[in-house]
């Protein structure tokens, strides 16, 4: 055997060798069999099945964007307490701005309670506003701020929240407007709160719930909750609701009734009225004087546009009105102008409103 073929058989050697240990390094693992995301139709569109459980999950939420002119726009607030400092005046000839971004969760799942439902809405916000509140030179400012909207567990019919109020969501709140609280409130805003609501199946239903309040004022001070009762009955001509809330604070009582009809398939009208002593200390009665009325309208012209109309007066003479559009100009995105009005105080004023929002 000469040199030559020495080093070719060591070197074919060598390649069998490191071919072997090549093919000893590759291991091929079994492929895990996929688990594909399931819809879930039980409780209505946009539901999907969470891998691995029963849990059916809704991702959804918005983005939007406003703009406000006038005298009477301003700075949104959920607490009576800040609520009648909301009615601004002498703001300067600029604009108001607000973009917001909302995302909501909601899982649900069948047991043998009944529905469990987690529900989670909360938004981030960037705002420009006047800062008169702070200054005898006002100036356009600009503020960020982040907020848990709703945070609501449901079993059957028991709920455990931190949410808007029972005294504002028995009686479905106010008008379809984007200012529904022009001039006169109909909320204390929102709350800690546990209620159970009994449903009769025949379109009546009634709630009980006890409540912690909220603000300075407000929020209870001793382990004697806000209770809060109504009970609504629902028909295919519209609805009518009841809601009583009692103050422990303070000993005050105050309630609303509201009656709905459904004209036709385009027209719906609407009213409520309010009493309890808002004069006194009352978490309740958020109005002015002994009592409050709301009333308004809303027109159907078609499925992408829609007229809502809206006016409210109390026994203290405020007076708020608004009027606006809401145009769906493509699936998932809406523009609404509105012009509102307000007499508070004996000091009115005009603003306008132009909304654009892409919810999903």
């Amino acid at each position: 055997m000469n040199i030559k073929s020495l080093l070719l058989g060591s070197a074919a050697a060598l390649v069998a060798v490191s071919g072997a240990r090549a093919a000893d390094a590759i291991v091929v693992a079994e492929p895990e069999p996929a688990e594909y995301v399931r819809i879930c139709d039980v409780y209505g569109a946009g539901y999907f099945y969470i891998p691995g459980t029963e849990t059916c999950l809704k991702v959804g939420g918005y983005l939007r964007y406003d703009i406000g002119i006038g005298d009477n726009h301003g700075i949104e607030s959920e607490d009576k307490e800040d609520h009648f400092n909301n009615i601004h005046d002498n703001y300067n000839d600029t604009y108001f701005k607000r973009m917001r971004a909302q995302l909501t969760f909601d899982a649900r799942s069948e047991t043998e309670y009944g529905t469990l439902r987690g529900y989670i809405a909360t938004y981030f916000q960037r705002d420009s506003f006047n800062n008169l509140a702070y200054t005898d030179d006002p100036w356009s400012d600009t503020q960020s701020a982040w907020a848990l909207e709703h945070a609501i567990i449901q079993l059957g019919g028991l709920t455990i929240a931190y949410t808007d109020s029972l005294f504002e969501t028995l009686t479905d709140s106010a008008g379809s407007v984007i200012n529904d609280d022009i001039g006169v409130s109909y909320s204390p805003g929102k709350t800690h709160l546990i209620a159970y609501t009994f449903d009769g199946g025949n379109g009546f239903s009634a709630t009980i719930g006890v409540e912690e309040g909220s603000g300075l004022l407000y929020t209870i001070d001793s382990y004697v909750p806000h209770v809060v009762a109504g009970a609504s009955f629902t028909q295919g001509w519209g609805k009518v609701s009841g809601v009583i809330g009692y103050d422990s604070n303070y000993g005050e009582v105050a309630g609303k009734v509201r009656l709905d009809v459904n004209v036709n398939d385009a027209l719906s009208l609407w009213v409520m009225g309010g009493i309890g002593d808002g004069d006194k200390l009352n978490y309740y009665a958020v109005w002015e004087g002994d009592w409050a009325i709301w009333g308004g309208a809303k027109y159907q012209f078609n499925e992408k546009a829609a007229l809502d109309v809206q006016l409210a007066y109390d026994d203290g003479k405020n007076f708020g009105a608004a009027v606006g559009v809401n145009y769906q100009l493509v699936p998932g995105f809406n523009i609404r102008p509105e012009v509102t009005y307000v007499d508070y105080d004996g000091d009115d004023g005009w603003g306008g409103y132009l909304r654009f929002q892409r919810s999903f």
